[in-house]
Order: structure tokens, then C-alpha cells, then sequence
């Protein structure tokens, strides 16, 4: 437990001070999935395929650490807002069991289930044969960022941003200076191309979760016990659970439909689900300010709802939201521009660069929705309100991405373009429907609640 009158968390700062950390955290996170996709694509087009495909499949099973995550953060920041720093640190040290047993799990599902799924998502043989090996490796780093995930949002919800952010880019740093020997191969060891970079993640996530336990113990004054690491308290989580499932499940629900879309693009061959994972790569860029502001719009808001004051909750946003769209439609302007030579870092193919091109200035329509989305739903959820977004969005995601993508892809004969139609016009529809949301005031019933659910743990 914590040392009383130990560590209090610093006053509360302006939203970009929060952000910014968080961007440099996204930035060289960003920068390893780039280098990864760049040292992939010197082998052939299909590595770079089966590279992206992979990262759709762990993409997919990192969000299951999100329930822990999304719901720890948000009660922690709520109670740390009302002063009661006593259930925050229970709080705190039930994450680590559930974190446990969820990544545990997780990690064995993806290594039994790999051949399933590939299958499932009509990948080709060849495909296959780079991308199992791959996601085997991958399984092992996936249980140990489920400690990771939750003990960073642990940090953050306690305002350390910073300190967090060293630990994330010394995380990454590692990450990337083992990819080139063991991916290209050092003297006499042998090139491990896609492994390696998997065994690298792994590696660099075990480094990050040493230095997580540290950060806990030395700047929260937290000394988690094994015991803190295999025990399940259900009823700490109670309310952790009631926020990051539904948090949770909106995640799922996106990734599950881009799934959808993503074995669409697989059964238009090889060179269609190469061209997906370039586009996806270099969007990667445009969505990080959106993503860092949104973060740290969801730490400040649940402080703020924790202390009751609403109004400045509904303005913060307002603040995150003109910032987002600002930021986002900039750097998508000049990323769809520079595509022609961006893009051949990763190909020299014209028909791939030419798609891809045309992929990104969709992306600069689609940006407006995406920023509402990321902004405001982080916002609903750290006000209490987190099944809105999940009930709200749930028929978009399936229908306009996952259905929309079959059905402008392959029905209407618009391929990757009608793929990428369908996912501006979901951001769009699920965009103005939180928007609404947000400034028709209709999450401050379940904000009022969680004030008053924190006052009465308090007590």
C-alpha cells in the first residue's frame, strides 16, 4: 500500500502539458510500426502483407487489456479529483491480478488459435507461413503488455505523464535498436526478418514492466506483493469493470468491423492487402495528436468529475476537440500530399503507390468524424457515461464499416477505395452522433452519479 502523506500527484496542469507526453509516447510507438513495415517491405510485398494483417490480430487482443485499463484509469482519476486517495491505490493494486489472468489468457488464445484465424481472414498461404511464426512470438509480449497497459494508465490517472513517457520511449528505444541485428541479422546470427521483430517487442516489454514496478514503488509509494498479482478482488473492480467493458466492447466492436473489412481487402489478393497495410501505416501519423489529446482530455475530465465541476468538464473538450481538428486536418493535408514519396520507403510498385495515394485523401475527409470520435468518447467514458458510446456506435461499426465495406468493396466493384468510402462515412455517422451527445449535455446524469459513488466510498 501507499505511505501516507507520500507522493501526491502534482497540481493540475493545462491539457497540452498532459498531451504532450503522451505524444512522444505515440510518436516513437508510431516509429517502431514504421521501421518494423519498412525492414519487412525489403523482403517482398507479401512480408509487408502478413506484417499488417498480424498487427490487425494483436491489435485485436490488446484491447481486451483495455477493460482493465480504460475502467482502472478513469475510477483512479475520479477519485484522486474528490480526495480519496486510499480506494485510488486499491484500485491500483487489484489492476495487476486481473491484469494477470486477462493477458495470461490472451497470450494463449492468440498462440493455440493462430492457424484459425489466419485462415478465417483468408489469408494466403504464403501469407500464412510469414504471419504464424510472427503472432507464436508475439503471444509471449502480449501477456507481459497487459501489466504494462494497466500500470502506465495507473501512472497517468496520478498526472505522472512524464515519468510514464520515459519509461514508454526507453521502452520503444530498446525495442528499436534490437529490431535491425535481429531481424537483418548480426556476424554470425542469423536474420530472424518478422520474428525477430516480435522477439524484440518482447524483450522491450519486459524491460518496460521492470521499470513499471519501480516507477510504483519509488514515485506512487505502491509496493504491489505477488499476491497483488494473482488475486482477482472482483469487488475493487466493480466499478472498474462498469466502465471499461462497455469502453472496452466500443474498442472491440471497431476492431472486430475493421477485421470485417480487413478479410474483405485479403480476398482481393496479396497486392490489395499490401496497399491496406502502407495507407494504414502512414494514417498511423495523422491520428496521434487526436489520440494524445483525447488521452489526456479523459485524465483531466475525470479529475474534474471527481471534484464536481462539470462546466469545466464540458469546456475542456470543447478546448480538446478545436485542437484535434485543427491538428488532425493539417498533418493529413500535407501526409495525403507527400504520399507519392513517402510510400516508397516501403515500395517501388506504381499501381500500389498510386492506390495508396488515393486512399489517403480519403483520409482527410474522414479525420473530422475520427477526432470527434476519439475525443468525445474518451470524454463520455471519463464522465461515467461509458455505454453510450458502445450502444450509440455499435449498428455504425457493423453495418457502414464491416457491411459498408463488403458492400462498396466488392458488391459495387470499388475495391480499397470503397473499403476506405465505408470507413469515412462510419467515423462520420458515429462523430455527429457523440457530438450530440457531449453538447446536448446528455452524459451529466451519469457524471453526477459517479460524483456522488466516489463521495460515498470516501466516507
Amino acid at each position: 500500500m501507499t505511505e501516507p502523506g507520500k507522493h501526491s500527484p502534482p497540481s493540475s496542469p493545462h491539457v497540452l502539458a498532459v498531451a504532450w507526453p503522451l505524444l512522444a509516447e505515440l510518436v516513437l510507438g508510431f516509429g517502431v510500426g514504421f521501421v518494423g513495415m519498412w525492414l519487412v517491405s525489403k523482403e517482398s510485398d507479401t512480408a509487408s502483407a502478413a506484417f499488417g494483417l498480424a498487427n490487425h490480430v494483436q491489435g485485436a487482443f490488446f484491447l481486451l487489456f483495455r477493460i482493465i485499463s480504460m475502467g482502472v484509469g478513469v475510477v483512479i482519476t475520479q477519485n484522486l479529483g474528490a480526495g480519496n486517495r486510499r480506494d485510488a491505490d486499491r484500485t491500483a493494486l487489484a489492476s495487476l491480478g486481473a491484469s494477470t489472468w486477462l493477458g495470461l489468457g490472451s497470450a494463449l488464445v492468440l498462440f493455440a488459435a493462430t492457424g484459425p484465424l489466419l485462415t478465417a481472414m483468408q489469408a494466403t498461404e504464403d501469407v500464412r507461413a510469414l504471419a504464424a511464426p510472427y503472432l507464436h512470438v508475439l503471444a509471449f509480449a502480449l501477456f507481459l503488455d497487459a501489466f504494462n497497459a494497466s500500470m502506465a494508465a495507473v501512472m497517468r490517472s496520478h498526472l505522472r505523464t512524464r515519468e510514464t513517457m520515459y519509461n514508454i520511449l526507453s521502452m520503444h528505444a530498446l525495442h528499436l535498436a534490437l529490431c535491425f541485428p535481429l531481424m537483418r541479422g548480426v556476424g554470425p546470427a542469423s536474420p530472424l526478418g518478422m520474428v525477430g521483430f516480435a522477439l524484440a517487442l518482447a524483450i522491450s516489454r519486459g524491460f518496460g514492466l521492470g521499470v513499471h514496478v519501480w516507477l510504483w514503488r519509488e514515485v506512487l509509494g505502491l509496493y504491489p506483493s505477488w499476491r497483488d498479482a494473482l488475486t482477482v478482488r472482483w469487488g475493487t473492480l466493480r466499478s472498474s469493470i462498469a466502465i471499461g467493458l462497455p469502453g472496452a466492447a466500443e474498442n472491440i466492436a471497431y476492431r472486430v468491423a475493421m477485421l470485417v473489412s480487413v478479410t474483405v481487402v485479403s480476398g482481393m489478393g496479396t497486392a490489395q492487402l499490401a496497399t491496406q497495410g502502407y495507407a494504414m501505416q502512414i494514417m498511423n501519423v495523422i491520428v496521434l495528436s487526436t489520440v494524445a489529446l483525447a488521452f489526456a482530455g479523459e485524465i483531466l475530465v475525470g479529475h474534474l468529475i471527481g471534484a464536481g465541476k462539470l462546466r469545466a468538464a464540458w469546456k475542456l473538450v470543447r478546448k480538446c476537440l478545436f485542437w484535434g481538428l485543427g491538428v488532425a486536418l493539417s498533418v493529413a493535408v500535407l501526409t495525403a500530399a507527400t504520399a507519392p514519396w513517402t510510400l516508397r520507403l516501403f515500395t517501388h510498385d506504381p499501381s500500389i503507390i498510386a492506390q495508396a495515394t488515393t486512399l489517403l485523401w480519403i483520409t482527410v475527409l474522414l479525420e473530422p468524424g475520427r477526432t470527434c470520435n476519439i475525443v468525445i468518447i474518451t470524454a463520455l467514458r471519463a464522465a461515467g457515461d461509458a455505454r453510450f458510446p458502445v450502444v450509440a456506435g455499435a449498428a455504425s461499426m457493423v453495418l457502414v464499416m464491416g457491411f459498408g465495406s463488403w458492400l462498396l468493396g466488392i458488391h459495387f466493384g470499388l475495391g480499397l477505395t470503397g473499403v476506405w468510402i465505408a470507413y469515412a462515412l462510419d467515423e462520420w455517422v458515429r462523430g455527429g452522433i457523440m457530438a450530440a451527445r457531449w453538447f446536448g449535455l446528455g452524459w451529466v446524469k451519469q457524471a453526477v452519479a459517479s460524483r456522488r459513488r466516489v463521495n460515498r466510498q470516501s466516507k
